[in-house]
């Protein structure tokens, strides 16, 4: 009896500590080798297109990121620059059931819906890159990326340091694609900053759509119509102002020198063209978010709060700090 009293004992003993080890630990699954494992966690990502070279190197941070961690998995679509199919992809996010769904917006509006729903099913959504308007901002969790129109002031600022707020110019634009974020921010931002100076005009202003192609093409026309009267080009990202700059040079005229160019992003080609002497001013616009992302994700799974709006580290550049900064440029 005292034996089958002991065998009784150490059994409860042996349970209680069993149960009492499993209290506040993280959730685990077990692999085939018996070992414990964290939570997988699957993100579905919903990349807007692949108009640029920054775009590529956003979309290749955040596809590295299962490389960073491997308990975490990674489903990415390609919205190909229309929001149709960047809803779809969210609808199809929403139905296999990912633990969070990464958003970069082709647009800023028209996205009430679709977010809506992912809330009903209570999936977060972090929106990167560009930012949504909605009428509710309880329809996603946090915004990762750059202040859009801190980089138009920003791109402004580099104009006035070289020019002075009484001087003539003429300022063509290159719009990014109509009703994105990037465009209606850095947009703002650049008219509020030179509206103290009265003799600054932008006297030609059009989608370059971020791509160089079109970029190209527009500051072709913008050459053939006022070239030897523009003074500065004012570029909403880099891949623009790389075809802008062969325009240029097509039509006669010195970039760099003849026009004075600014533009947003700090692609690695942008940056030789202004150690060529052929730019003048960069303002840097981070596209490598994986490691932030994969941070973000983390911490929403271990049902830790997030900030709404986190921002990445950025700098602006100027001609004489070029050739120092290239090989730094990882993209």
């Amino acid at each position: 009896m005292k034996f089958k009293k002991i065998i009784s004992l150490i059994t409860i003993f042996s349970l209680a500590i069993a149960i009492f080890a499993g209290c506040g630990t993280k959730s685990t699954s077990t692999d085939d080798n018996g070992e414990d494992n964290e939570k997988r966690i699957i993100i579905g990502f919903s990349q807007l297109g692949s108009e640029s070279g920054w775009r590529t190197a956003e979309t290749n941070s955040i596809k590295n990121i299962p490389n960073l961690d491997s308990n975490v998995d990674l489903k990415f679509s390609d919205g190909q620059q229309k929001q149709e199919n960047q809803i779809k992809a969210i609808r199809s996010f929403i139905a296999q059931k990912v633990d969070l769904i990464v958003l970069d917006p082709v647009v800023e509006t028209g996205w009430d819906s679709v977010l809506q729903e992912a809330k009903e099913e209570k999936i977060p959504v972090l929106i990167v890159d560009r930012n949504v308007k909605v009428a509710d901002e309880s329809l996603y969790t946090a915004f990762l990326g750059s202040d859009m129109e801190e980089e138009g002031k920003k791109a402004a600022k580099l104009i006035i340091d070289k020019f002075g707020k009484d001087a003539n110019l003429n300022i063509v634009e290159l719009q990014g694609t109509a009703g994105a974020g990037a465009t209606v921010g850095r947009q703002k931002g650049f008219n509020e900053t030179v509206k103290d100076c009265p003799n600054y005009k932008i006297t030609k202003s059009q989608t370059g759509e971020f791509t160089r192609a079109k970029g190209k093409q527009v500051m072709g026309d913008f050459m053939k119509s006022d070239g030897d009267k523009i003074n500065v080009l004012w570029s909403h990202n880099d891949d623009m102002a790389v075809g802008a700059v062969q325009a240029i040079e097509e039509a006669g005229k010195k970039p760099g020198k003849d026009i004075f160019i600014v533009s947003v992003d700090g692609i690695k080609d942008m940056f030789q063209l202004m150690a060529d002497g052929k730019s003048n001013g960069i303002v840097e616009c981070n596209p490598l978010l994986g490691p932030q992302i994969l941070e973000i994700a983390k911490s929403i799974a271990a049902g830790k709060s997030v900030d709404k709006n986190i921002k990445s580290k950025e700098s602006v550049f100027t001609q004489d700090q070029a050739k120092k900064e290239l090989p730094n440029r990882k993209y």
